[in-house]
């Protein structure tokens, strides 16, 4: 199996069976979340089984896994993984791996980060890559790359042009239904939506939880300057996570003192098969469709 230098790179099935290559000879491919876990498997379609550790509706900061799992993690053929501090429940099972000489991509140095503008997390770089399409047209290149050098015989290029095409009109969408948006501010649960600001000129003014992990939590005085800013923004919208509690948001909208709605979107993770997000293109088509109604 050829060795990778990835240092400077970037419906699936939830990690279970064996590991490594399988006694058919498929190889295994596992992933950490969710969101790439589609991806990839979009890609390689039946050619290598494609292992996701992140369970749907959950929290790509704090999830963990089993024992029997970790082991399973380190004999893979591949690991792709999001990095950039992202899966922090998991971070000592990849740099076991690593230290395993598994075959590791780390996608997120590879797509040009950002870093954190405000917040806790300020000058650290910013991991939810998946809100812009177009750095995910770069991650499917990364991964594309990945597979082809460290499984033998496996090609993805087509698969990998055919959903880079996807993306390319998922972000024609996008553009179209930002466009008639006036106010371009967005409050958010903590601060996930960075790089969809960038690219589709929207400015994040702050977060309840103020800060670029959920792990963290907010004080009094920053849930009453938030309500402040949102006051004086005439923010009519805050958008949280799906996975998690929208209490403090619901506080936070109450002491601002305006008429303020609080709507889920799917933003750190997919659904389930029945849900409104159950893919990444789900995902985005959701939740920008959910921005625009409510921000209009």
């Amino acid at each position: 199996m050829k060795k990778l230098l990835l240092a400077v790179l970037p419906a699936a099935l939830i990690l279970a069976g064996c590991s490594g290559a399988d006694s058919s000879g498929t190889p295994t491919i596992v992933v950490t979340t969710n969101i790439l876990g589609d991806i990839t498997s979009s890609i390689v379609g039946d050619q290598a089984d494609v292992l996701v550790l992140m369970p749907p509706n959950s929290d790509p900061h704090s999830f963990e896994i089993s024992a029997a799992e970790a082991a399973r993690v380190e004999s893979a053929d591949l690991l792709i993984a999001n990095g950039l501090g992202l899966e922090e429940g998991v971070a000592k099972t990849i740099d076991a791996a690593r230290a395993n000489g598994t075959d590791i991509l780390e996608v997120g140095p590879g797509v040009d980060p950002i870093d954190y503008v405000s917040g806790q997390s300020s000058g650290a770089a910013d991991p939810h890559i998946w809100t812009d399409p177009e750095r995910m047209r770069t991650a499917v290149g990364l991964i594309k790359d990945a597979v082809t050098e460290s499984l033998d015989g496996v090609d993805v290029e087509a698969a990998a042009q055919d959903y880079d095409a996807q993306l390319v009109e998922l972000d024609g969408r996008m553009q179209e239904r930002f466009a008639p948006i006036v106010n371009r501010k967005l409050v958010t649960n903590h601060h996930v939506f960075g790089y969809l600001a960038d690219r589709y000129d929207f400015e994040v003014i702050g977060a309840v939880i103020p800060s670029g992990t959920t792990l963290a939590s907010p004080s009094a005085s920053d849930l009453s300057d938030l309500a402040g800013t949102v006051r004086d923004a005439g923010v009519p919208t805050i958008f949280v996570d799906s996975s998690q509690p929208d209490r403090l948001a619901q506080v936070m909208a109450s002491e601002a003192g305006v008429d303020v709605d609080v709507v889920k979107l799917f933003t750190e993770s997919l659904g389930d098969e029945n849900s409104d997000a159950p893919t990444y293109l789900d995902m985005m088509d959701f939740n920008s469709t959910a921005i625009a109604a409510g921000l209009r």
